[in-house]
């Protein structure tokens, strides 16, 4: 509820960082619930092999399936509770697995999907605390800031929650978001990740265990820079910028309208640990269904159905654009980041996970977009020889006793859902025990983010009911890309654009912090200069919204 907002808050006890009793404690709860789990897949496995060796007996593929489904179903249930018990990061691993349809069986990413936002959300009274701990001079009253601050928060998760507020007149009056730290969130979930790590690295290459949640925990061992990142809203802040200005400007360096909308930082009101941005007025994607349910607008109506096909193409042109053109993209799309505006348009949220791919890469993501497009055949060796050839440059490696076709399979499965049978004898199902994916032996750290964004998309597509390749329409981007790389005068004009972009964000969030420092007259002073500025295109002062 809005309400206006009370002067300084008073002293406020913050929750204090957890003792090392209490880590181990959390290490030993998450053990004792896990460990059965995978004792159960052990037991299930080796009932199969004794009753084949000793009894000479094996059962039907149905009835293995049967029993496996009922594993999964116990299993997914267990881990779901024991993530929901503890939270913490726990509930960013468990976002992850439900993500990640192509790795985990569906019972698990069903019993996950609900971990996307309201998850414990800190009283009213701790966020108001914390954000003037953060922003407010020595001396600063709370309301002198904001004219309004709903203590309910519009979405909570793991490292933050958001709430709605309205600037004074003094910084501009404007509808924003706000979004605020968790305080001593960071030494507990980097303790949940050394759990997760530890107690999975025991069960690696388990055949009985067909979740390889050592997947997940070594992705974001790699990502320990980021994790930390996610910890700090400067850098959130500064990689919003950018994204928001390469959606903003066509790639001959001009204005245009975005795909997509995204917040943009409020100068002066951005720090470690708060970020003040703009407010995106709308509902997210994982609520938006029920909602159109409710108003008596059945999913599959033409009404829907139009809706869906303009959600798809924002997507699709935003991170083929973004993945493409500078290779700086959003890293954790699910539908509680993605909003459906009151206006009609669809928003993008959460910048605490972002990627940079190589220029090399970059490349050869192109020419495999542009080699999928061309391609006159599904069946011609020379053809799937060469598909296959870049996709093995992006790293893409398979079992030895894999099909030829392997590799050209996997990229028709990650870029081409208008296929109905892939090379290889391969299924386009990504539960299918015959997918692509079973016979992947590694993948590429980059290639699994970008693969985030199809899996997302393809999945938007297959509710609509329609064949949708990424490939076609990420093909004119890519030879924008490459006809950009092969010419000599401007062959680098692509990596310092982007260079100069990443300075300007970074440059945009570092005079933020240095605004705060300034005296509360100067500041006022600035805003009401800010304000009779004319607004930005793409948005303008409409975005921001829940916690990642």
């Amino acid at each position: 509820m809005a309400s206006p907002a009370p002067s300084q808050p008073a002293s406020i006890a913050f929750p204090r960082p957890l003792s090392p009793l209490e880590r181990m404690q959390r290490q030993l709860s998450f053990s004792v619930q896990a460990l059965p789990v995978v004792l159960s897949y052990l037991r299930l496995h080796t009932t199969f092999r004794l009753r084949e060796r000793l009894l000479n007996q094996c059962l039907s593929d149905e009835e293995c399936e049967v029993l496996w489904d009922e594993q999964h179903e116990r299993g997914a249930a267990t881990i779901s509770r024991a993530f929901n018990d503890l939270k913490g990061f726990y509930v960013k691993v468990g976002q992850i697995i439900a993500s990640r349809q192509d790795l985990f069986p569906r019972q698990y990413t069903e019993k996950l999907s609900g971990l996307t936002d309201m998850l414990d959300p800190m009283p009213g009274s701790l966020a108001r605390a914390v954000i003037a701990q953060e922003l407010l001079h020595e001396g600063e009253e709370f309301d002198s800031v904001f004219a309004e601050f709903d203590d309910a928060p519009l979405g909570a998760a793991s490292v933050a929650q958001v709430h709605r507020a309205v600037l004074t007149e003094a910084y501009g009056g404007a509808e924003v978001a706000v979004k605020v730290q968790r305080p001593n969130i960071e030494a507990k979930l980097l303790g949940d990740v050394a759990t997760l790590k530890a107690l999975s690295k025991n069960f690696r290459n388990m055949e009985a265990v067909p979740v390889d949640y050592y997947i997940v925990f070594s992705e974001l061992e790699e990502r320990d820079a980021q994790l930390a990142d996610e910890f700090d809203f400067v850098n959130e802040a500064a990689a919003m910028e950018r994204i928001g200005a390469a959606l903003c400007t066509s790639p001959d360096g001009l204005p245009c309208v975005p795909p997509l909308v995204t917040p943009r930082p409020v100068a002066g009101l951005v720090s470690r640990r708060v970020l003040v941005m703009d407010y995106l007025r709308g509902e997210p994607l994982s609520r938006a269904v029920e909602t159109m349910r409710r108003r008596g607008l059945a999913p599959d109506s033409a009404e829907a159905r139009l809706f869906g096909r303009q959600l798809l193409r924002a997507l699709t042109e935003a991170f083929g654009r973004t993945i493409l053109e500078t290779g700086f993209f959003h890293a954790d799309p699910h539908p509680g980041n993605i909003f459906v505006l009151d206006d009609g348009r669809v928003g993008l949220i959460d910048f605490g996970q972002v990627k940079q791919i190589s220029g090399r890469n970059r490349e050869t993501l192109a020419k495999v977009m542009i080699a999928l497009t061309d391609r006159s055949s599904d069946t011609d060796p020379e053809q799937l020889a060469a598909i296959s050839k870049l996709a093995l440059e992006l790293g893409v490696r398979l079992q030895e006793d894999a099909p030829d076709e392997g590799p050209a399979a996997t990229a028709m499965w990650l870029f081409d859902g208008s296929v109905d049978k892939l090379p290889g004898g391969f299924d386009t199902g990504e539960l299918s025990p015959n997918s692509p994916v079973s016979v992947l032996k590694s993948f590429p750290q980059d290639l699994v983010l970008v693969g985030r964004s199809t899996v997302l998309i393809k999945g938007i597509a297959a509710r609509l009911g329609v064949k949708w390749s990424l490939a076609n329409e990420w093909a004119p981007i890519a030879r924008r890309v490459l006809s950009r790389s092969k010419r000599p005068p401007a062959g680098e004009a692509p990596r310092l654009r982007a260079i100069v972009q990443l300075l300007g964000a970074w440059l945009r969030a570092k005079t933020a912090l240095a605004l705060r420092k300034l005296p509360p007259p100067m500041l006022r002073l600035l805003a009401r200069a800010a304000a009779c500025l004319p607004e930005r295109g793409g948005g303008g002062r409409k975005g921001g919204a829940p916690a990642s």
